[in-house]
């Protein structure tokens, strides 16, 4: 396939959040794509295990919760440009111990950034229902293999969620975003994260909580039918690897159509 050089943007894609957001990156990208035209300028802040209000671990991988990185400032310093931004996989701070009240205040510090860029905002509300449904062996297993410091019984993180699930609906009210309630047929035996080979359905239904652009016509959302791949991977603006820093500038990733990646 052709390489495309970069070219002028014709949106701006933001997307936060954690495993299932990192596993399905490329996918999301291209279903924003098809829907709202590109090449894009798209800002991401993923990675397994990430948490929006605290700094996270996973297997010696450290990176700045979701609120506090350094995609704020970069969205600060660009030029006002056509925004949609993606906000999913809320709850991982719950099993690091953050209450219910700062998990929020880090959702909605996040969402207050997103409207100020008057950006079309979408937001997943935590899965209860497959949640609950976890037995107590699936959750201790769960809980040990990727939070082994947590001491949380199920039915404290289950009460914790319930608070943030409720605390969602509340501030999507008042803040006028879209809030989607995933239906428990997505998801896999931890209650969390989608079914691998259910993804595309998944993320269409999630992507269709946005309203389309104006002035994006047909043709051009027919023209984004192709597959799209990466010419270059990009690789996080911070992170810590067993305690050693790392940096790398941005945008650290580009796709084959032109459209530029930042990772924090």
């Amino acid at each position: 396939m052709a390489v495309h050089p970069p070219a002028q943007s014709a949106n701006r894609i933001i997307l936060l959040g954690a495993s299932n957001l990192t596993l399905s990156l490329r996918l999301v990208i291209q279903l924003m794509q098809q829907r709202f035209g590109g090449p894009s300028e798209i800002l991401t802040a993923v990675g397994h295990g990430r948490a929006y209000g605290v700094s996270s671990q996973m297997l010696g991988r450290g990176l700045p919760g979701i609120a506090a990185c350094g995609l704020w400032q970069q969205l600060h310093e660009m030029e006002s440009c056509p925004t949609v931004a993606l906000l999913t996989d809320i709850g991982n701070d719950i099993l690091y111990g953050v209450a219910p009240e700062r998990i929020l205040q880090a959702v909605e510090s996040c969402i207050a950034g997103l409207q100020q860029q008057s950006a079309q905002v979408v937001v997943t509300n935590l899965p209860m229902a497959p949640v609950e449904c976890l037995s107590e062996r699936r959750y201790t297993i769960f809980r040990t293999l990727f939070y082994p410091s947590c001491q949380l019984s199920k039915d404290e993180t289950i009460s914790r969620a319930k608070t943030v699930h409720a605390g969602l609906v509340d501030m999507a009210a008042q803040r006028h975003f879209n809030l989607y309630e995933q239906p428990p047929r997505w998801f896999g035996w931890d209650g969390i994260h989608v079914n691998y080979w259910q993804r595309e359905g998944y993320y269409r239904d999630v992507l269709g909580q946005f309203p389309d652009f104006v002035g994006c016509p047909e043709s051009e959302k027919a023209a984004q039918q192709f597959l799209l791949t990466w010419q270059r991977r990009p690789q996080f603006a911070y992170k810590t690897v067993f305690g050693r820093v790392l940096y790398c500038a941005q945008p650290s990733g580009q796709f084959t159509d032109g459209s530029s990646v930042y990772k924090y």
